[in-house]
C-alpha cells in the first residue's frame, strides 16, 4: 500500500519505520527535511512538501505537534489538502483537542477524502514493533478501511465513536500518567530520609496497588535517575507531558469544568522545564522533585 506520513518527530519515525519494515511503500514529510534521512536509507521516499506526500500516497498518516501545526501541514500553500485528494484516507494521530480534530475532519471530507483520528498511546519502542493502543473516532466505514493498517501499528485499536472521541480518550488515558510522575515523586521525597537503595524502593512500589504498568516497565530507568544516573534515550519527555496537559486542562474547560489535579501537575512541570528539564524524559521527572526539595 502506498502511505504517506506527515511528521517525523519521535514517534512519526517511529512510526513510519515500522511501515516499511512491514512491506509498504512509504514516503515521508517533515518540516526540517534532515529527520527524513534516516528513513530514505530504509528505502522511503522524501516528499519535497506535504502536497507531494499526498499526491503520492492513497493513505496519508499525520502525527504532528499541535493545533498550529495540523493547519500549517493541512492548509498551507502547498499542504496536504493544496491538490486533488479525492478519495484518499487521511489518519490523523496528533494529540490535540477534539474539536481540532473535527474541524480538520470538515475541511478534509469537503475535499472529497475520508478521515480518522487515531491518536496512539506508547512509546518510540511499541511504535517499532507494532504494539500502540489505538483510539479511533469517525465513520464506522472509515475505521473499517483503516484497520489493516493500524492493526499492523497497533496491539489494539478500538472505536471510540464519531470524530473527536478518540482524542476524548487518548486525554483520559494520559491524564493519569502524567499526574504519576509528579506523584511517585513527592512519595520518593517522603521515604528516601530511610536511606534504602533507589533501585529497590521502586521494585517494591512494584508491588503495591498504586503503582502503574509504566513503573514495572520503566523502573530500572526511574531508579537510574532517582541515583543520578543516565535512565537512557528520552521517549516523552517533560515538554511533551506539558504539552498534553494544557491540551486537557483546555478540553476540559471547553466541557465545563476543571482539572486541578492536572492543573497543578502542569505548574510543577512549568517550574521543572524553566529549570532545565523539558527535554528530559518523563523517567527523570519523579527526581525533579527530589532535587528541587534536597533533605
Amino acid at each position: 500500500m502506498k502511505i504517506g506520513v506527515a511528521g517525523l518527530g519521535r514517534m512519526g519515525s517511529a512510526i513510519a519505520q515500522r511501515l516499511i519494515e512491514v512491506g509498504h511503500d512509504v514516503a515521508v514529510w517533515n518540516r526540517s527535511a534532515e529527520k527524513a534521512k534516516p528513513l530514505a536509507d530504509l528505502g522511503a521516499f522524501v516528499a519535497s512538501s506535504p502536497n507531494d506526500l499526498a499526491q503520492r500516497s492513497d493513505v496519508i498518516v499525520t502525527i504532528l505537534t499541535d493545533a498550529a501545526a495540523i493547519d500549517r501541514v493541512f492548509d498551507g500553500p502547498d499542504g496536504l489538502l493544496a491538490g486533488p485528494v479525492d478519495g484518499r484516507l487521511f489518519i490523523e494521530m496528533s494529540t490535540v483537542q477534539s474539536a481540532v480534530q473535527k474541524a480538520v475532519a470538515e475541511r478534509v471530507a469537503a475535499r472529497g477524502a475520508a478521515f480518522l483520528e487515531c491518536p496512539v498511546g506508547g512509546t518510540v519502542g511499541p511504535a517499532l514493533s507494532g504494539k500502540l493502543l489505538g483510539f479511533a473516532g469517525g465513520a464506522q466505514t472509515d475505521f473499517e478501511r483503516a484497520k489493516p493498517v493500524l492493526g499492523q501499528l497497533c496491539r489494539r485499536v478500538e472505536w471510540m465513536g464519531p470524530v473527536g472521541a478518540g482524542s476524548s480518550m487518548k486525554l483520559a488515558v494520559n491524564l493519569p500518567l502524567a499526574v504519576f510522575w509528579q506523584s511517585f515523586g513527592e512519595a520518593y521525597a517522603l521515604c528516601r530520609h530511610l536511606g534504602r537503595d533507589p533501585a529497590w524502593l521502586v521494585e517494591f512500589f512494584t508491588e503495591t496497588s498504586g503503582a502503574p504498568n509504566v513503573l514495572r516497565a520503566r523502573g530500572l530507568a526511574v531508579a537510574n535517575a532517582l541515583q543520578l544516573k543516565d535512565p537512557g534515550s528520552a521517549t516523552f519527555d517533560c515538554d511533551s507531558i506539558r504539552k498534553d496537559l494544557r491540551t486537557m486542562v483546555a478540553e476540559a474547560q471547553n466541557l465545563g469544568f476543571e482539572l486541578p489535579l492536572a492543573h497543578q501537575t502542569l505548574a510543577v512541570f512549568d517550574r521543572a522545564s524553566g529549570e532545565g528539564w523539558g527535554g528530559r524524559d518523563c523517567t527523570e521527572l519523579p527526581a525533579y522533585w527530589s532535587a528541587a526539595h534536597p533533605t
